[in-house]
């Protein structure tokens, strides 16, 4: 019997996060869970998702990035300009190239009804199958371009060579399930690890021309916010990134990259107001060849300590990676960790007696590729 070779790629982060309000809820509120029998901060996978795109997008070259977008029509007219077709003959000619794939049109004019995600360079190789003859298709009436475009492979285009972005994350296209991408990432919703009390800035503007010494603000107004020692954890399938890019080295670099940017990235809920910009206290990556572990269980009871929570919360995290190998098995097959403790401290011995010396965060990305690829059995000198 032949077993396919699966390997995931943990990430667990302990960040600390000052008075903020990162992703709204209906009412405008940070975003809460019951856990545990208590109320905690909660930061939505999509937030985060979408933090993490921005991020890692910023890495890399315009062409070699995704976009999700109801107007990919536009954007295919406006790549259309360099055949020599603009304005209304490049939005029409988009509109035919499109219309093979059977995207549902949306409410506005020349919209999609739901997001379509796609990479920049996938929609550069849907011009280039026109390309030396655009003005010719632009000028032919409508059935004679629908049997012009018909047999264009279009949707070859969009169902190979995708970007890292699209890769990563996956595409959903519910008209047409041969464009639909498979996600090789997973990421948890962030919980604070203790209990977190939901506070309102109460706020006033001055205007600056009220020079009449009037009583009163400008404009008054309140914000919830709160502040929180998090919980992240996400989980990299490298079997099916690897599957997606269909390139050994560009599914290493992908994992490397989306631990970087997953580490590194904020959501931006209010930043302008509250600047929240922190970098994790902790980061952790453990690399399995049975199933991905989320260590959510360590703060099922929350901390309770009023100093050294992120410390307090690391430690916890640790120690239940321990109880959960000791317990089930399954220890990974590499196990990496950065954090910014005083290594004389008490929580950094115990990090380091359970989970290894601590890297710097370069170092520890640099060294996943030896570890995915012995996992996945991939033969690197080759």
């Amino acid at each position: 019997m032949t077993v396919d070779r699966r390997a995931y790629l943990d990430v667990h982060v302990i960040q600390t996060v000052p008075p903020a309000n990162l992703n709204r809820d209906d009412q405008g509120n940070p975003k809460e869970a019951y856990f545990g029998g208590v109320r905690r901060a909660r930061v939505s996978s999509q937030a985060w998702k979408r933090a993490t795109r921005t991020e890692l997008a910023s890495h890399v070259p315009e062409l070699e990035r995704g976009t999700r977008t109801k107007r990919i029509a536009a954007e295919l007219a406006s790549r259309l300009g360099r055949t020599g077709v603009d304005g209304e003959q490049a939005q029409r000619l988009a509109s035919f190239l499109l219309a093979p794939l059977g995207i549902k049109a949306g409410k506005k004019a020349g919209d999609t009804a739901y997001l379509l995600f796609y990479g920049h360079r996938q929609l550069e190789d849907v011009v280039d199958l026109v390309a030396h003859r655009a003005p010719e298709l632009a000028a032919l009436d409508d059935d004679a371009l629908t049997t012009a475009v018909k047999d264009l492979a279009v949707v070859d285009k969009l169902k190979t060579g995708h970007p890292m972005e699209v890769a990563l994350f996956g595409r959903m296209v519910a008209d047409i399930a041969s464009l639909n991408v498979d996600a090789s990432v997973q990421v948890a919703h962030a919980l604070s690890t203790h209990p977190v009390e939901l506070e309102f800035d109460y706020y006033t503007a001055v205007d600056d021309q009220n020079l009449a010494d009037e009583t009163g603000a400008g404009m008054i107004g309140d914000i919830g916010f709160n502040s929180a020692t998090l919980y992240r954890y996400a989980t990299v399938g490298l079997h099916q990134l690897h599957a997606n890019l269909t390139d050994t080295d560009a599914a290493l670099t992908a994992a490397a990259a989306f631990v970087r940017d997953f580490a590194r990235s904020m959501p931006t809920g209010y930043q302008n107001a509250f600047a929240h910009r922190t970098l994790p206290s902790m980061v952790a990556v453990m690399v399995r060849t049975e199933q991905p572990v989320n260590l959510v269980s360590a703060f099922e009871e929350p901390v309770t300590v009023t100093d050294g929570i992120a410390a307090a919360s690391a430690v916890r995290l640790a120690e239940e990676y321990q109880r959960i190998t000791n317990a089930w098995g399954g220890a990974p097959v590499h196990t990496a960790v950065c954090h910014t403790f005083d290594e004389k401290s008490p929580a950094a011995g115990r990090i380091r007696e359970i989970l290894g010396a601590a890297s710097p965060f370069p170092q520890l990305t640099e060294g996943l590729a030896g570890p995915l690829a012995a996992a996945m059995g991939w033969d690197r000198t080759a």
